[in-house]
């Protein structure tokens, strides 16, 4: 299993921090993990099947 940081989500994703929170929020985009105190991450399998399913509505 791999982690994505902010950055690499981002670059992966190409949506802002906020957009990113608000489909969170919505229940559109895969939950964050809490890492630590002032670290958070996204497992990155969820992300590319995320990915992948916006592929596939297209």
């Amino acid at each position: 299993m791999r982690i994505l940081s902010k950055l690499q989500l981002k670059k992966l994703v190409l949506y802002s921090p906020q957009h990113v929170a608000r489909l969170e929020k919505a229940g559109k985009f895969p939950k964050r993990i809490q890492l630590g105190p002032n670290r958070v991450g996204w497992v990155e399998s969820e992300v590319l099947d995320w990915l992948q399913s916006r592929l596939d509505n297209r």
